[in-house]
């Protein structure tokens, strides 16, 4: 498989990116962001683009994908609901219309969160934004589409978060993230399981277009 990657710097990226690069079948992981990974690899190529939400003039590089594990988010502390909008819902669909295009046999993997809102009725700005977002993607030309809603993720291999809150969360709870996970598997998920997940719908689908953290678990671990 040929998988296109965004957000390879975030920590839900970063477990993608690790996995992508173990997998047997991956034949080439390319990484789209604004930012270098800082990591090299026989199968990683990297595609450096500040203006995600235009990918017009590196589209000769989007081609010829089996799968795009979209990981980029942003915390909605302290916005507006127009600020989370133009940074979640705006640039996500921008980017995956251009990929429709170009990759109309993609499957494309979005991570949203628990608790997303895909009646965009609900009183909460974030899973509103998110629900809305969900719903578009999945009305786009891909050969599928497959929307990742994760709640607690615990992160393996070294990895870290990029939010400072999230860091210092992790590092509270660090002690007791490998004991909830044991304890409660469909509900505390890993980097790593996630990973897995991702690589299991690009290969052969799931059951179901939105997939809470249990059937993530249940994919992750098969």
């Amino acid at each position: 498989m040929n998988i296109l990657l965004f957000g390879a710097t975030g920590m839900v990226g970063q477990g993608a990116l690790r996995e992508c690069l173990l997998a047997d079948d991956v034949t080439q992981v390319t990484t789209l962001g604004r930012s270098p990974t800082g990591q090299q690899h026989p199968k990683l190529r990297e595609l450096v683009h500040r203006d995600l939400s235009d990918c017009s003039a590196i589209e000769s590089e989007l081609t010829n994908f089996d799968a795009c594990f979209f990981c980029i988010g942003v915390t909605s502390s302290g916005m507006t609901e127009t600020q989370y909008t133009r940074l979640t819902h705006d640039l996500t669909l921008a980017a995956a219309r251009t990929l429709a295009r170009l990759n109309p046999q993609m499957t494309f993997v979005y991570v949203s969160g628990a608790g997303a809102d895909s009646s965009e009725a609900g009183t909460v700005m974030w899973a509103r934004v998110r629900g809305r977002l969900e719903n578009a993607l999945q009305r786009l030309p891909f050969r599928a589409v497959y929307v990742f809603r994760p709640g607690i993720i615990q992160p393996l291999h070294g990895i870290r978060s990029k939010t400072g809150a999230y860091r210092w969360f992790y590092a509270l709870t660090r002690p007791l993230l490998p004991l909830l996970r044991r304890l409660l598997p469909n509900i505390v998920l890993s980097t790593e399981i996630v990973g897995r997940a991702m690589l299991v719908v690009a290969r052969r689908g799931a059951p179901g277009a939105v997939l809470e953290a249990a059937d993530i678990s249940a994919l992750g671990r098969a």
